[in-house]
C-alpha cells in the first residue's frame, strides 16, 4: 500500500451513516490508510475499529429552537479544526455519508483542494448533500431516483452498501425462541424507537395468544418492566450483532424505515411493516417506505394514525390461513415475498469499488 493513500472517512451519529461508511471502508482498506472522523458522545466509539483511528469532535447535534442559527455557526466554525486534521494526516481523498459533521468536512476539503466524496442513502438527499453536494466530485446515490433532486451535482448510482453478514447465509441464532408460529423482528433502528415499542407492548397478549415468535430490538433506552419469564415466545434485546441473521430466517419485518432498513429488506427479500419516523428531515423515512409499499412487498404504516386494533388486524390479514393446492399457507405474505423477490439489486460494493480505483489512479 502506498503511504500517500490516506482516506478520511467522516461518518457519526447513527447507524444510517456508519454502516454504510464501514462497509466501504472494509472494502477498500488494502488500498488504503484509512482515518475516521466522529462526534464525541454518538454510537462512533462502538463501532468503528480501532485500526481506523477514530477521531472525534466536541460539537454538538443541532436542536430546534430560538438558537439553532448559532448552531449551525459553531458546526461550521469546526472547519478549522478539520483542516488541521486533513493537514497532520495528509488526507488525500475524504469520504462522508451526510449527517451534520459532513457540512464542515466538505468545505475544509475544498479549501485545501482535496477530493470529497458523499454518499446519499435516502431517496430525499438530506440537508448537507442538497446544499453542499455541489462541492463534492461524486454524490453516490442509494436511489436511483435521488438524481432528480441534484441536478447541479456529479451523482452516480451505486445503490448502498450494507455490512458484509448481509452477503453471506446465516443460521438462526440460538437464543431465538424455538417453535412452529411465524417468527416476527421488531426494532426501531439503532436508536430504538418509542412508538413502534409502545404497540408492541400493548399487543403483546394478541401476539402471544396468536403463536408468534418475536425478538424485540429495543434499542438503549425502551426497555419495559414486565416478567419476561410469562412470555417464553418474546425475546428483548437492546441492540444485536446478528440483525443479517434475523433478518433472513424470520417472516416478517416490523421496522422503521431508514435508508440502510430498506436496502437490507432488498438484499434478504424479506417483507414488513414499515412505521416511518413521522419527524425525519424531508419527511424521507415516509418516501423511503413508499418504494416497498408501492411494490407490494410491504406494508405502510402512519405513526400518527396507528393504534392497537390497526395493527392487530394487519397482523391477522397477513397471517391469515389459506388452503392452496390442498397445502396451508399464507397467501398475503407468501404474495409480499414475491413481490419483495422481484426488487432489482445492485452490487454497492463492486460500483464503489470503481469510484475508489479512479481515485487512486490519479494519485
Amino acid at each position: 500500500m502506498s503511504k500517500q493513500n490516506n482516506l478520511l472517512v467522516a461518518a457519526s451519529g447513527t447507524g444510517g451513516h456508519i454502516f454504510p461508511a464501514l462497509a466501504v471502508s472494509k472494502e477498500v482498506e488494502d488500498e488504503w490508510n484509512i482515518h475516521w472522523l466522529g462526534v464525541h458522545q454518538r454510537l462512533d466509539a462502538n463501532f468503528i475499529p480501532k485500526k481506523y483511528n477514530l477521531r472525534t469532535l466536541n460539537i454538538k447535534t443541532p436542536r430546534k429552537n430560538i438558537f439553532l442559527f448559532y448552531q449551525y455557526i459553531e458546526i461550521l466554525m469546526s472547519t478549522f479544526q478539520i483542516i488541521r486534521i486533513l493537514k497532520e494526516k495528509k488526507i488525500n481523498l475524504v469520504f462522508t455519508t451526510g449527517g451534520y459533521i459532513s457540512a464542515p468536512t466538505i468545505i475544509a476539503s475544498k479549501l485545501l483542494r482535496i477530493p470529497v466524496i458523499i454518499h446519499e442513502s435516502n431517496l430525499i438527499p438530506g440537508m448537507v448533500t442538497k446544499y453542499f453536494g455541489f462541492l463534492c466530485n461524486y454524490v453516490l446515490l442509494g436511489f436511483k431516483k435521488t438524481n432528480f433532486y441534484l441536478r447541479n451535482c456529479k451523482t452516480f448510482f451505486t445503490g448502498t452498501p450494507l455490512r458484509q453478514q448481509f452477503y453471506e447465509s446465516n443460521p438462526l441464532p440460538k437464543w431465538v425462541p424455538k417453535g412452529e408460529g411465524p417468527l416476527l423482528i421488531v426494532m426501531g433502528g439503532s436508536q430504538g424507537a418509542k412508538a413502534i415499542n409502545q404497540i408492541l407492548y400493548e399487543s403483546l397478549e394478541f401476539l402471544m395468544k396468536k403463536k408468534f415468535r418475536i425478538v424485540h430490538i429495543i434499542g438503549e433506552y425502551n426497555q419495559k418492566s414486565f416478567n419476561l419469564k410469562n412470555y417464553k415466545n418474546y425475546v428483548q434485546k437492546k441492540f444485536t450483532n446478528e440483525i443479517a441473521a434475523l433478518i433472513q430466517n424470520c417472516d416478517l419485518v416490523i421496522s422503521r424505515s431508514g435508508a440502510g432498513t430498506i436496502n437490507e429488506l432488498i438484499e434478504t427479500e424479506k417483507p414488513s411493516i414499515l412505521i416511518p419516523f413521522p419527524y425525519s428531515k424531508n419527511n424521507h423515512q415516509e418516501k423511503n417506505a413508499m418504494i416497498l409499499a408501492e411494490s407490494g412487498g410491504s406494508v405502510f404504516m402512519n405513526q400518527n394514525k396507528i393504534s392497537k386494533e390497526v395493527f392487530e388486524e394487519t397482523l391477522e390479514r397477513i397471517f391469515k390461513i389459506k388452503s392452496k393446492n390442498g397445502k396451508s399457507c399464507y397467501e398475503t405474505l407468501d404474495l409480499m415475498k414475491k413481490n419483495m423477490e422481484n426488487k432489482n439489486k445492485i452490487k454497492s460494493k463492486v460500483e464503489l469499488k470503481k469510484i475508489f480505483n479512479y481515485f487512486l489512479k490519479e494519485f
